[in-house]
């Protein structure tokens, strides 16, 4: 069995069943998730596993499907999809469709949605700007989830789209991702995660159409957590350090946009140095140039606690994943950094097996054979022990520029915050990243000097913008007050 389920009490006479019992407690409150038995987890790997087994359930579907993805392609690819949601609405399945306004605002055209939704799909957006929430864009649904007739669910880290494909014969490799399907009482949690923000676009899923009330359907043997977290709930980054403290043996993490804060780094590092195995996989290529030493920047901390870093050499690895001690097992869409853990909406299965805990350990050890480790040499400093192998093309843009552009800021705060508090040494990596900050800052004050209604002008729109918001619901709030008042 797992270690993880154990735990360290002051009475020693305490049975095994209640210190596993008092650990899934304390599991259950740190995720806001509870522990739910009788389901069949498969495990899916890229597009070649996932895309298929969406396609044949909602080909199967007799009565709602409900499909949440914070990218939708406008190619070949997403119209696959599209035509197949099309054809069912068309049918009578009641289908809705949540899509993110940003994923989707570049990525898909207006003809696109009008097309599903003239043939009866009732497609919501999440997020679209709004005069009266000017900062209201930085929470996104992040979620990638499907749920079909109440019976089965999938979570994944794959959006819709052309480049988790791939094209071997323009030589774009597919784009390593992991989901997973889910038949059994927990899809009855997916179900509700998907309603939760249905149900925050307007009016919600009718009572009882998400079988909801139905008596739960055992569909196997293992234990499912379905963790559905919303912005500044900060469910899945507690349940992320509780996961560190409580690992014994190992603990494997794959991550699309890693850039862990100081508290959960330092969790990495405490678990390292006392003899667990802790590695990080993470992508090699990026869309942005700047990003790539941006994420290097975080490295030599856990280097130095014993936390062995690999790069994928792949087109891209955008897989969010853990798995610890040969039991807890992770899968969704939540990346190790602030945007996915206080900013988004975002959802994950925990699933406390076993048997798939080992199909996700060796999944990871695959993944390894292409992947480089990164190291410090004998002057501290990182670097590839070898040349990383030769990297296939991808498609120039998957969606992910927005994600990464908060990660590389959430990085370059630390790298500076560093500097300017001199809480820890930094290396030559990060020198450079300062020296590209101050020059900019230096070009900057340059620039605002000569034009200083550069900065003037912005201040005031934005100013005037927030006023503006601000007495509008004021306004809006108080006229409601007043017929309830009268009522």
């Amino acid at each position: 069995m797992g270690s993880l389920i154990f735990m360290e009490t002051r009475d020693t006479n305490l049975p095994l069943q209640a210190k596993r019992t008092f650990t899934d407690r304390a599991l259950s409150r740190v995720a806001g998730a509870r522990l739910i038995a009788g389901n069949n987890v498969r495990l899916l790997k890229d597009a070649a596993d996932n895309y298929p087994a969406w396609l044949d359930a909602i080909k199967g579907a007799r009565h709602h499907i409900h499909f949440e993805t914070f990218i939708f392609h406008d190619d070949e690819v997403g119209r696959q999809f599209a035509n197949l949601l099309a054809a069912k609405a068309q049918d009578g399945i009641q289908v809705r469709v949540i899509y993110d306004w940003l994923g989707g605002v570049v990525n898909t055209s207006w003809r696109f949605w009008a097309g599903l939704r003239n043939a009866g799909v009732d497609v919501r957006c999440y997020n679209p700007p709004r005069f009266d929430s000017p900062l209201g864009w930085l929470s996104r649904d992040h979620r990638k989830v499907i749920a079909v007739d109440g019976t089965v669910g999938f979570i994944a880290g794959l959006c819709v789209g052309r480049m988790w494909v791939g094209d071997p014969q323009s030589g774009l490799a597919p784009w390593r991702d992991t989901g997973v399907e889910v038949r059994g009482p927990a899809v009855a949690e997916i179900e509700h995660a998907f309603a939760q923000i249905w149900g925050l676009l307007g009016k919600p899923v009718p009572s009882g159409e998400s079988f909801q009330d139905d008596e739960p359907e055992i569909a196997g043997t293992m234990n499912v957590r379905i963790v559905e977290t919303l912005p500044s709930t900060a469910g899945m980054i507690r349940t992320d350090q509780f996961i560190a403290a409580l690992a014994r043996q190992r603990l494997w993490l794959a991550d699309a946009y890693y850039a862990g804060t100081p508290s959960y780094v330092q969790a990495l590092r405490s678990a390292a140095r006392d003899d667990v195995d802790v590695r990080l996989l993470v992508p090699n290529s990026t869309d942005l140039p700047l990003l790539r030493p941006l994420s290097r920047a975080g490295y030599r901390s856990l280097l130095e606690a014993g936390v062995r870093v690999f790069e994928w050499n792949g087109s891209m690895m955008h897989a969010k994943t853990a798995v610890a001690d040969g039991f807890w097992a992770r899968v969704g869409s939540t990346n190790l950094n602030l945007a996915s853990w206080f900013g988004n909406c975002e959802l994950d299965a925990i699933v406390e097996d076993n048997e798939f805990a080992g199909q996700m350990e060796e999944m990871y050890l695959q993944d390894l054979t292409n992947s480089t480790e990164i190291v410090l040499d004998n002057n501290r400093k990182v670097r590839k022990p070898r040349p990383a192998r030769r990297r296939d093309r991808r498609p120039k843009s998957g969606g992910g520029r927005t994600r990464r552009a908060v990660a590389g800021a959430i990085r370059l705060g630390n790298v500076v915050g560093a500097a300017f508090t001199s809480r820890r040494v930094l290396e030559a990596v990060e020198a450079k990243l300062m020296v590209a900050v101050g020059l900019s800052l230096l070009g900057l004050a340059l620039l605002f000097g000569v034009f200083p209604g550069l900065l003037v002008y912005p201040v005031i729109v934005i100013s005037v913008w927030m006023a503006a918001s601000l007495l509008y619901r004021g306004y809006n709030l108080h006229r409601r007050n007043r017929r309830r008042d009268r009522s």
